[in-house]
Order: C-alpha cells, then structure tokens, then sequence
C-alpha cells in the first residue's frame, strides 16, 4: 500500500512513521509513506498556505488554490510547480481515495478502517488553521473523516491514527493473522479480558477456566465477557434487546 500525507507539518511524522509495526512494515516494502510539505505549492514569497476568511470572523482558513494544486500534483506524481496533465486529472485512470479530516466527516470506526486497508493507495489531507476552503471537500475529497466530537489542532493526528489502524490489518504485517480476530469491534463487541503470567498478583489471580485446558469453556468464556463487557460500557453496540444478536458489527 502507499500512503501519501499532506502537510504543513512533515516533521510531526518522523516518529509515528519510524516506530514498531509500521516502521517494519516500511521495512518489508509492505508500507510505501511519502510526506508532502503542503508549503512547497505556495506561491508568494512567504510559503502562505492560509489567509482571512470572505465575510470576516475569527482565524485563517487554508486556501483552496494551494491545496488543490497539491493534491493534483500529488495524485499524478508531478512535483510541485509542475502542471498536471489537466485540472482535477489523474493520469492512468481515478484519483486515490483522498481522505480530508473535518469535524463533519464520518466517523472513523473499524469498518472503515477496513475499507480503507482494501485500498492500494491512500491519500490523506491535514487541515490547520480555522477551517478549509470549501472547495477542497469539492474538488478534492473523496472521503471526510471525523476522529471524534472533540476539535483538534489539526489533521495530523487523525492521520497518524488511520495510519496505525490501517497497515496493522494489512497482509504480512501482523505476525499472526488472525490475532484482530478478537479484538474489540470486529464481532459487534469489546474484546473479553486478557490476562498472563504471574498467576496470582495481589491476591487477585487468573480465572480458572483460562488454566483449565478446556478450549471449548475458554470460549464461552470469553464470548459471555466480551458481551457483559460490552453491555456494561458500550450498550449502543448492542441490539435492542441487549444481546449481540443485531448489534454493530465493523468489518
């Protein structure tokens, strides 16, 4: 898969993009990530990726022209300042999905997630500032996404974000496939309780059923704590009637 990140900040990456799986996954020639710096298509002297907003108010927005060359440039793989084969063109067919992060967008859950990891390439969009052109979402998302109902600094977090969801589910990155097979959100509840050694560790102790050998009981173990656990903190999960018959199910 490739990813390309759209930003005024590329350092903020340096870190998230050269640690655990996903720096092995770049390792592999799994992951390609190229970081663009948003400023590299500004066209005055002083690299201006913003300006006041039309009809006042508080804030910069960041303007429509920067970031819409950019993406072209970004989606044909011409460098900045050269000329796409056309406006809003990509050469060899569709543009990338291109995901632009806003308060508006869908909210990032795991379903998603896993449609974004069927994708070949990926193109992510960090905003800054007050807001962003309105044109942009136009002419260059083909998906809003939205982290969560709080507001952040800007979309370099949210990126980071998909960016760890998304190579985990991708192929040869997890050293066991079907280790996501459990975890919370894939069957519609909130993974079971996970425990390892010591045994016993101030007075509280592993449950025996997870000692016992019995694979069958494990299960149903688990299952009944993955739905009590669900029931108790994330109810909207659930059917109905409470069961996880009809409930949310990602993925």
């Amino acid at each position: 898969m490739r990813i390309d990140l759209l930003t005024i900040f590329p350092g903020y990456f340096t870190g998230p993009l050269d640690t655990s799986l996903v720096a092995s996954a770049r390792d592999a020639d799994i992951l390609d990530v190229r970081v663009h710096d948003l400023r590299d298509w500004a066209t005055d002297r002083h690299r201006s990726v913003d300006d006041a907003p039309y009809g006042g108010g508080a804030g910069m927005v960041m303007r429509a022209d920067v970031l819409v060359d950019a993406a072209e440039s970004v989606w044909n793989d011409v460098p900045p300042g050269a000329a796409p084969p056309a406006a809003g063109a990509v050469a060899g067919g569709a543009r990338p999905r291109t995901v632009l992060f806003t308060p508006r967008g869908r909210p990032l859950d795991q379903a998603l997630v896993r449609e974004l990891a069927g994708e070949e390439r990926l193109v992510l969009l960090c905003g800054r500032y007050e807001g962003i052109d309105e044109r942009v979402h136009e002419l260059v998302a083909t998906d809003e996404v939205s982290l969560g109902d709080y507001v952040l600094m800007g979309g370099e977090v949210a990126a980071a974000a998909v960016i760890e969801a998304v190579v985990r589910l991708l192929p040869g990155v997890l050293g066991n496939a079907t280790s996501t097979a459990e975890e919370s959100f894939e069957r519609g509840l909130l993974e079971h309780p996970q425990y390892t050694r010591p045994a016993e560790l101030r007075g509280l102790g592993v449950p025996e059923v997870l000692r016992s050998g019995d694979h069958g009981a494990v299960a149903a173990w688990r299952h009944a704590q993955a739905l009590a656990r669900t029931r108790a903190v994330r109810p909207d999960l659930l059917g109905p009637d409470g069961s996880a018959e009809g409930a949310t199910r990602p993925g």
